[in-house]
């Protein structure tokens, strides 16, 4: 299965990789253009490029750029040419952002807006659309600006709304106005990819609509979570989600505040976040943000959000913090590869995501958008730690048929037709995986199966309105045979977890299907079931979704099942790695080479010896490799030599 690897390219067809921060200045944040200082920018700037960085995200502050509905603000513009100077005598670029707005947990006004709704008000977005192109016209030719944002975060500062109609309207007149300024760079929203098709929260954006207008798609990601395996990962998934729709995936906002991380804590998520959306398709990155700013506590955003003072590259003396020194080493490791003449190789597994994430149904509920989000994630994540290297497919889409095995997580819906779609390709030669769920409400709880004894051969024997909660503390499987690369007799144990609804198995009588594993109380708890050329394997349990709800729960047994999924589906996986806290994953060069990337989630140095199918690894420097020895949270960079 094709998984996203678009990238932007330069006039000349030359591929383009962001490596940048976001951009304020310390001697004002967003009233930077106030007290515009040059020889500060040019020392903010130099640290930067040294780093390797090569783009800023730059904003044009609204209230001070467009001080009337029809004016521009020429000595902020002045100031901005200078700006831009200062990029192209370092070799750097940057990417200007109109609509701003919504700023580091404040919300800025023009003084005329004077409440003016920002999507459906006709004069107001002529406004906007003015604004966007006047902009352009100004700075098109400058050889410093490589792209252009309509916008920073607008479902916060426009407000999240259902209109997705007046939405869409609003960015296409305002894309529309910067390709007729002359704007000839990429353009995108700004919007964070928040749209339902990502998140299963409607806020009026589309992001199957922004890839029909934009020519590249930028997630901002800031997650909080429970387990640091999903935080390590959070960003990545959203990148492979945002990859489906075919365009370049910038990472254009993720960070940290060092109030709320140390600095070696901060380092190691840099780390992980920059590798692990790289194999998960993301081909530029801009992190927030350039700098500390100490010296503005009494300003706002700073004065009530304290914790923004402190997302900086660097401290509030230009200073590099850890997480600027993992973009220099981040840098290094896309030039030894060369980065941008790369690409992800397919990949045999197809992580199945349900149409209820991103479609309003009728009488359904938003919860059930919540829950196929999170399973979907953890299985993502689960795949990974198995070095099945999952690639998403959407049921709205249409699923791929070309993967060896189709994983689909504790589903409670899918459509009527998709799961006939689903037996079809086990009758092709695919293993189709399905673990059970009634979803984590108690309305119209239960399998909403087109064919659920027939697909899976079994006699479900569910009692109406009533479900099986799963007692005991932890859900075990003994495989009474052999399956994939797990010996009969093996054990897998799965933490129990879940709401009354959502804590059970699904009882069931094998009628055509063969039981592979029970229960600890021997109810089957892994059936299989041989469909043409391929087969079926089903599991009684939810058990993407009780890790998913579970925290500090990765690795866990999951990853180990999908290991012996990908075995038993004839799943190619050039190198793997048994320890599940360290997984592979590859990028192939234009020219042939392979280069293999080891990401270790462990706490811990730990040292590991990947398995080949054929060849062998060699340092980047062309050293043999044998065993490899990460540090704690540690990424190593290997070329896999087949000839």
């Amino acid at each position: 299965m094709l998984r996203n690897s678009a990238r932007l390219t330069a006039a000349t067809g030359t591929p383009v990789t962001w490596l940048g921060a976001n951009y304020w200045s310390r001697t004002g944040g967003p009233l930077m253009w106030r007290s515009y200082d040059p020889q500060v920018i040019e020392e903010e700037l130099l640290v930067l490029r040294d780093h390797g960085l090569n783009v800023t995200r730059s904003f044009y502050y609204w209230p001070d750029f467009m001080p009337t509905p029809y004016s521009v603000d020429e000595e902020k513009c002045a100031h901005f040419a200078d700006f831009l100077d200062r990029h192209q005598a370092l070799g750097m670029t940057t990417i200007p952002t109109f609509i701003v707005g919504h700023m580091s947990g404040e919300n800025w006004d023009p003084s005329w807006r004077n409440g003016r709704d920002l999507y459906s008000d006709v004069w107001m977005v002529a406004r906007q659309a003015w604004f966007a192109g006047e902009m352009v016209r100004r700075f098109k030719d400058h050889p410093a600006v490589s792209g252009w944002l309509v916008s920073n975060e607008m479902p916060i500062y426009g407000d999240a709304t259902r209109d997705r109609e007046s939405v869409s309207s609003w960015a296409q007149i305002v894309v529309d106005a910067v390709h007729a300024a002359g704007g000839t760079q990429p353009v995108s929203l700004g919007d964070g990819a928040w749209g339902m098709e990502n998140t299963g929260h409607e806020n009026g954006f589309s992001v199957k609509h922004s890839a029909e207008i934009c020519d590249f798609l930028g997630p901002h990601v800031y997650r909080m979570e429970d387990d640091p395996i999903r935080q390590h990962h959070a960003a990545a998934w959203v990148c492979e989600l945002t990859g489906t729709f075919g365009l370049p995936v910038i990472l254009e906002e993720f960070g940290v505040t060092s109030d709320f991380v140390s600095d070696a804590q901060g380092a190691h998520y840099y780390r992980q976040v920059l590798h692990n959306s790289l194999l998960a398709g993301a081909t530029g990155w801009i992190a927030w943000n350039n700098t500390d700013y100490d010296d503005l506590i009494h300003q706002p955003p700073y004065l009530h959000h304290a914790f923004e003072l402190h997302f900086g590259l660097t401290d509030r003396h230009g200073r590099a913090k850890p997480q600027l020194r993992e973009l220099k080493e981040f840098a290094g490791v896309l030039e030894q590869v060369d980065f941008g003449r790369t690409r992800r190789p397919d990949s045999d597994t197809a992580l199945v995501v349900s149409s209820y994430l991103d479609t309003v149904y009728p009488f359904t509920r938003e919860e059930d958008r919540g829950h196929v989000y999170s399973a979907a994630r953890q299985s993502w994540v689960a795949g990974r730690l198995a070095d099945l290297a999952p690639a998403v497919t959407r049921e709205t889409d249409g699923l791929t048929d070309d993967a060896r095995l189709y994983l689909v997580p504790s589903t409670k819906q899918l459509l009527s037709p998709t799961w006939y779609q689903l037996e079809e390709r086990a009758r092709g030669g695919a293993t189709v995986y399905v673990s059970y769920c009634p979803g984590a409400h108690d309305e119209q709880r239960g399998p909403w199966y087109a064919h659920l004894n027939e697909l899976f051969g079994v006699q479900h024997q569910l009692e109406y309105g009533l479900v099986n909660p799963i007692e005991d503390d932890e859900v075990g499987f003994t495989f009474t045979r052999a399956f994939g690369n797990l010996p009969e007799g093996a054990r897998l144990s799965f933490r129990a977890a879940g709401t009354a609804s959502s804590r059970v198995f699904l009882p069931v009588e094998p009628d055509g299907a063969e039981v592979i594993a029970v229960d600890d109380h021997g109810r089957p708890a892994l059936l299989l079931r041989r469909v043409g050329e391929g087969s079926v394997v089903f599991c009684t349990y939810p058990v993407e979704h009780m890790a998913a709800v579970t925290p500090r729960v990765n690795p866990e047994d999951t990853s180990t099942l999908y290991d012996a999924l990908g075995a038993h589906a004839g799943v190619r996986r050039p190198v793997t790695v048994a320890d599940p806290r360290v997984s592979t994953d590859r990028l192939i060069h234009e020219d042939g080479r392979t280069f293999v990337w080891l990401v270790s989630q462990a706490r811990e140095e730990v040292t590991v010896k990947p398995a080949i199918a054929e060849g062998s690894l060699y340092e980047l420097d062309g050293t043999a490799v044998d065993a490899v020895t990460l540090p704690v949270y540690g990424v190593r960079v290997l070329e896999l030599r087949t000839a």
